[in-house]
């Protein structure tokens, strides 16, 4: 049995070489059939090939003519494998030409697929074109449009264009709907051809067939679209749009053109799309579409997925015109139903739209704050960065307690991917949007302990010279940068123990003399405390710091200045532990280090200036202090942040991009390089 379907085999493979070889192919079926049987993919190219070549030689042979029909479709179905056919694109110019109406559906189908507008082949085919568009049987002018609909080139649309402007007044709806298509390709090529086709608007937008009427009103769009003028022309068909749209929303229309319970959704979509573009900026038009426009808000079902989409063409609409405001709030209430919707797409498109309409009327959606804040918990990536952004474009001095602590919240449980960005916002909105200093201190140091990896840079910066120009926080500020530092111990974040570090040596005295209560931090659960130091424990914090070796070497430099100004901070029995502290300096691998340790030692032997040089730094002006917000917060463009935001930096690495200047206590430059040789 096998041997013999081994045979059977052998003489079938037989018959399709010599087939191939002498120019004669079987039938479409045959060749899908035969694909199907391919187990691999080599055997899937054999098998085209040898195809290929058989069609070939059938194109070169004596009955080219008899098998050219059925050999350019089965090129059809081996161009959609993905092969190349180029060699039959004249086979199909042959097939137009035929007086068969066979012949010429297959040659159009293989014109429209195996050639595009760039083809230099596609310049033959425009006599042909021309005279299948005068033709009296509809079904060849049919094909004809169709062609011109899918490939029409600039020269084919201007040579092509006078006839099917005639033909937009033929007899037959179907004739006429695909003219109107045709039309629609013809001024996307060629838009000064807008003319021809304006005279033809009145008679198509009239007429009963929906085919016709959705037809026409792309056209309009399209003639819109390319020439602004027409705007003004188009608006006196306003009342017949509404007019159709009414039609479509009463009980009992036909259920030709239904889908789901609603009348032709495609043709509402598009009237829809053509009311924004002609009531926009102009309250009479707007006027004219209020009415309809409620009707079809309230009247459309939203259970299925066409309702959806007319009510959202709808809300666009309504957002795009010089609507009144009771139509503005239903259309944001109804993108408020689509937020509590399970499919994420209408939920992405809600968010979407929203933060496109949020700088129209803020107001409006602010009513919907919660619902937006509840996306921030969706699994779906999209959905969390859509809601993300709208929720920064909805914070202002009413409610930036609310949202930051919201966005804190987010930013615990965040992607590494999104912290970042949310680190970028937060700073920024903080900045902003403050109500004290306190609550801008607190906000900022939370986003530290949480992702101070993620820091932009400049933001430190202005962050400490918030501190430095409030008085009324420093004892605070300090005693929470203690509290952080210590907390942070087994983190060993660099830019949380630099400013720990900074806020000690300018403000240690009101560390160690008095006590602070600390209340959460926002976003934060836990109870307040009261925090007493010593200044034993505020030296053993700074001892602990430096003597880590994975403190960060910019840590280094902030700490051996935290150091010699905490000579002056704390009682004089500490300083010999200071002192020990900053000259283990002098020997260490880092020129820098070593530079700021020996002018640091050497500035001891000057009593009477060093009261002087370690005093609290002067704030910074008040104009200093917004170029550095300006430089480290994130523009209020509701923008994501450039790929040049700052990377999360690895423990222990190079952080000086994130950081302000250090200042050094250089003060004898003519002595420093004797005190490095001594």
């Amino acid at each position: 049995m096998d041997q013999a379907l081994q045979a059977i085999e052998a003489v079938q493979t037989g018959v399709q070489n010599l087939q191939a070889f002498i120019g004669v192919t079987g039938k479409l079926r045959d060749l899908i059939r035969q694909v199907r049987a391919c187990k691999t993919a080599a055997e899937e190219r054999d098998a085209v090939a040898k195809e290929c070549a058989a069609i070939r030689n059938s194109f070169s042979g004596e009955s080219a003519g008899a098998n050219r029909c059925r050999n350019v479709a089965k090129l059809l179905f081996i161009h959609m494998l993905g092969f190349s056919t180029q060699f039959g694109q004249m086979e199909c110019l042959k097939l137009i030409v035929s007086p068969q109406y066979g012949d010429k559906r297959v040659g159009y189908l293989g014109l429209m697929l195996l050639l595009d507008e760039n083809s230099e082949v596609l310049t033959l085919v425009t006599n042909s074109l021309q005279h299948d568009l005068h033709e009296s049987n509809q079904l060849v002018v049919g094909l004809a449009l169709c062609a011109l609909s899918s490939i029409a080139s600039i020269g084919i649309a201007q040579d092509c264009a006078p006839d099917v402007e005639k033909l937009l007044t033929h007899e037959s709806a179907y004739i006429k709907k695909k003219a109107a298509l045709a039309a629609v390709r013809i001024l996307r090529k060629c838009p000064q051809t807008a003319e021809t086709f304006a005279g033809r608007i009145k008679g198509l937008i009239t007429d009963r067939n929906h085919a016709v009427v959705l037809c026409s009103v792309t056209l309009m769009k399209t003639m819109c679209d390319v020439d602004h003028h027409y705007i003004e022309d188009f608006r006196k068909y306003v009342p017949n749009m509404v007019k159709i749209l009414k039609q479509l929303q009463q009980i009992g229309v036909s259920t030709e053109h239904e889908v789901n319970g609603i009348a032709d959704p495609f043709l509402q979509v598009m009237i829809l799309r053509l009311m924004r573009v002609l009531g926009k900026n102009d309250p009479t038009t707007s006027e004219q579409m209020n009415d309809i426009l409620a009707q079809v808000m309230t009247n459309t079902e939203t259970t299925h997925n066409v309702g959806n989409a007319i009510l959202y063409e709808g809300v666009q609409t309504i957002m795009g015109i010089a609507s009144e405001s009771g139509l503005r709030i239903l259309a944001v209430n109804i993108l408020g139903r689509f937020l509590a919707n399970k499919d994420n797409n209408i939920r992405y498109v809600a968010l979407n739209t929203l933060h496109k309409i949020v700088d129209i009327d803020t107001p409006l959606v602010q009513r919907h704050r919660n619902t937006i804040v509840d996306c921030l918990k969706d699994p779906d990536i999209s959905i969390k960065r859509r809601a993300l952004d709208l929720t920064y474009a909805l914070v202002n001095e009413s409610n930036v307690r609310v949202l930051v602590r919201e966005l804190l919240s987010f930013l615990i449980a965040a992607d590494p991917q999104f912290r970042s960005d949310i680190v970028s916002k937060i700073c920024w909105a903080t900045e902003q949007y403050a109500p004290s200093k306190r609550w801008h201190f607190d906000t900022i140091l939370r986003v530290l302990t949480i992702a101070a990896e993620f820091v932009p840079e400049g933001v430190v910066a202005s962050f400490l010279a918030v501190i430095s120009q409030s008085p009324e926080i420093q004892s605070y500020a300090v005693h929470r940068l203690y509290a952080a530092a210590i907390a942070d111990a087994s983190q060993q974040r660099p830019l949380l123990q630099l400013v720990a570090l900074w806020a000690m040596g300018e403000f240690g005295d009101l560390l160690i003399q008095s006590d602070s209560a600390l209340s959460p931090l926002p976003g934060e659960d836990e109870a307040p405390t009261t925090v007493q130091v010593g200044p034993d424990a505020a030296l053993s914090l700074v001892e602990s710091i430096l003597n880590n070796p994975l403190t960060a070497p910019i840590v280094h430099q902030y700490g051996l200045t935290c150091c010699v100004k905490l000579t002056l901070r704390l009682p004089p029995q500490f300083s010999p532990r200071l002192r020990t502290l900053i000259e283990k300096y002098q020997s260490h691998i880092t020129v820098e280090l070593q530079q700021r340790s020996c002018e640091y030692s050497n500035l001891f032997k000057f009593e009477e200036v060093r009261s002087t040089v370690l005093d609290r730094l002067p704030p910074p002006p008040e104009k200093e202090l917004d170029t550095k917000q300006a430089a480290g917060a994130k523009s209020p463009q509701r923008a994501s942040p450039s790929p040049a935001s700052p990377q999360p930096a690895a423990p222990g690495g190079d952080v000086r991009t994130h950081l302000p200047h250090v200042a050094r206590c250089n003060v004898l430059p003519q002595d420093s390089v004797a005190a490095r040789g001594n």
